[in-house]
């Protein structure tokens, strides 16, 4: 028996299974695989096929006898069937939307998956469900090179966990490199898609510009057993800058700013950090590990915003204005 049908034929014997299966009776009912030969090497197919199994998401245990049922293996059901999901009509209208929009950009990881999720949330609301009051365009993401087809190759190493070997074009060496990675997720910002994951060359964490990759292979080596795992304090927000202060340039420093008059109502949009109201203003302490980043940004807002502290970050903040003053004609 091949061994994809063996494995179904497996779940469904245990699905439809009222009692726990036991090893003699899973024997009994594949005779051709559980069977036949020694039965250590049985013993080492099957548990080939639970592993298979708990990757797919299905689950199986082995249930000890005791005076009310005999023992042997189930599928946890409460641990394979999801409960169901009910959305209402404008629920389904925004994920339709959104969905929509990502699948037209051309370029979006897990695109397959997309679309064939975008007709069952169709065929189960009886049609495209209605356009929400949104407008949703991607249409600005940069395709160079057979973005989307790369897009797809890195999805499908990441959800699989397998590491990547890139060629990799630098812009200041005008070389290629050659890289491992381990994928640990993807992100899109201002319309170029990043790469995140650990690097084997450079021995850490490390962002790739999807664009800036001339060729992409992911390891074909056991398809089936991951070659990584993704530590559990990654986060991609600490990877992927947003603003231009959160390069990861410099160690963190806290930086207080003041925020007056008009500037002050508008806190919460200028800065991803949450205003205290004084009299004087907004007050925000900001997280930067692009000091001049931040002061840069923060001088632009005008004569409204002020660096509080630290002592060095007040400094070099008076050093950037007085080269801005100097550099219109002015006098510090």
């Amino acid at each position: 028996m091949e061994r994809t049908e063996r494995l179904l034929d497996l779940v469904a014997l245990l699905l439809d299974a009222k009692h726990p299966i036991s090893w003699a009776e899973l024997r009994q009912a594949f005779k051709d695989d559980y069977g036949q030969g020694s039965l250590e090497a049985c013993e080492r197919k099957f548990e080939r096929d639970k592993a298979e199994l708990l990757e797919l998401g299905i689950p199986l245990t082995f249930i000890k006898g005791d005076d009310e049922r005999p023992e042997g293996y189930v599928v946890e059901r409460d641990a394979y069937y999801l409960p169901e999901v009910s959305l209402s009509a404008e629920e389904l209208a925004v994920l339709y939307a959104a969905g929509s929009a990502a699948l037209a950009s051309g370029a979006f990881p897990g695109s397959q998956d997309l679309a064939h999720a975008l007709r069952k949330i169709g065929f189960f609301s009886g049609g495209a469900p209605a356009a929400p009051r949104v407008r949703l365009e991607l249409g600005a993401v940069a395709d160079t090179g057979g973005l989307a087809a790369k897009l797809d190759q890195l999805w499908s190493a990441i959800t699989t966990r397998k590491s990547v070997t890139l060629d990799y074009f630098s812009p200041r060496t005008k070389e290629l490199s050659h890289r491992v990675v381990d994928g640990y997720g993807l992100a899109l910002r201002r319309g170029l898609w990043s790469l995140v994951g650990y690097c084997h060359l450079r021995k850490g964490i490390r962002t790739f510009h999807v664009h800036r990759m001339r060729e992409v292979t992911v390891n074909a080596a056991r398809p089936k057993s991951p070659d990584y795992e993704v530590p559990a304090a990654f986060s991609l927000d600490d990877f992927v800058a947003s603003w231009p202060w959160q390069h990861r340039f410099h160690e963190p420093v806290d930086v207080e700013v003041l925020l007056r008059r008009e500037l002050a109502p508008l806190a919460s949009t200028l800065f991803p950090a949450t205003p205290t109201s004084t009299a004087a203003g907004a007050r925000l302490v900001i997280r930067a590990t692009d000091l001049d980043g931040l002061l840069k940004y923060v001088l632009s807002l005008g004569a409204d915003a002020k660096v509080l502290g630290p002592p060095h970050a007040v400094e070099r903040y008076r050093e950037l204005a007085t080269a801005v003053l100097h550099a219109h004609g002015g006098r510090p």
